[in-house]
């Protein structure tokens, strides 16, 4: 089972906004992420990017999907 993640792997904390520079999300936010509910995590996700410029921070792109070997050989 997968968990919906803003995370793109860029795991530091801006000590000015106290905001992840990847994700955009609090410390507080990243430990709880795994025992939220998928309706919470999808809330705040889809407020992150406002939250971050709202900050002043560069919002980055999301991850690329992988292509899976099915992808590539159809």
């Amino acid at each position: 089972m997968s968990i919906e993640t803003p995370c793109i792997a860029v795991c530091m904390i801006n000590p000015q906004t106290d905001l992840c520079y990847g994700c955009g999300r609090t410390m507080p936010e990243i430990a709880r992420w795994p025992r939220m509910a998928s309706s919470e995590r999808l809330a705040i996700m889809a407020g992150l990017p406002q939250r971050m410029a709202d900050a002043g921070m560069d919002v980055p792109k999301p991850r690329q999907k992988r292509p899976s070997r099915t992808d590539a050989t159809s």
